[in-house]
């Protein structure tokens, strides 16, 4: 009976803790979107600590818990809680120069987990360098689509609609850095944290 039992009680644990983990850190990220916002930004876009958070999401939690954990997020700002940067809420920054952005932050958080997963599964180290791997790669699709929103919301061409995304590129990269090595640390003192997930 016990043996029976045993696996049904893990299961739910693991549930629960998967729940308390996804709105833990769709709680960082709203954090580090409201209290870290600079108020002056090219093209509307605020300057935050969001793609830190983020990136951080995806590297600790893996893709599916990562992606959840930023949908989450999205979605109860959407609702109208003011934790989008600069303490805006609603369906209008989906609509506007952030909207590129916040679309791609569920992805790119779902990049860096993969990869972050399947490192694990080969049992190798996850290191800073592998989650700067994959947080490059997640990046590039945080800057096309950050474009495609000025291009689609902001009626701007092409050519100055990515010169414009570029510019929020090497800001990213520094949130990476330090993503990559909080992450990496998180691993090596938690290291059973993705072994739960299959």
């Amino acid at each position: 009976m016990s043996a029976s039992t045993t696996p049904t009680s893990t299961r739910r644990g693991t549930s629960t803790a998967d729940i308390a983990l996804i709105a833990v850190f769709a709680a960082l990220i709203a954090v580090c979107s409201v209290s870290a916002a600079l108020p002056i930004g090219i093209n509307g876009v605020p300057v935050t600590l969001q793609m830190f958070a983020v990136f951080l999401t995806g590297a600790v939690l893996g893709a599916w818990r990562g992606f959840l954990s930023v949908l989450l997020y999205l979605v109860v700002g959407a609702a109208g809680l003011p934790i989008f940067a600069g303490g805006a809420s609603g369906l209008a920054p989906f609509s506007g120069g952030t909207g590129g952005y916040l679309v791609a932050f569920p992805f790119a958080a779902l990049i860096v987990g993969f990869t972050v997963e399947r490192v694990h599964r080969r049992q190798v180290a996850i290191t800073a360098s592998v989650v700067l791997v994959a947080g490059a790669v997640a990046e590039l699709l945080v800057y096309a689509a950050g474009a495609t929103g000025f291009v689609a919301f902001l009626d701007m061409g092409w050519r100055a609609a990515f010169s414009a995304a570029a510019a929020y590129i090497p800001g990213d990269l520094a949130k990476l850095v330090v993503a990559a090595i909080v992450a990496a640390a998180v691993h090596r003192a938690f290291p059973a944290l993705l072994s739960t997930r299959r």
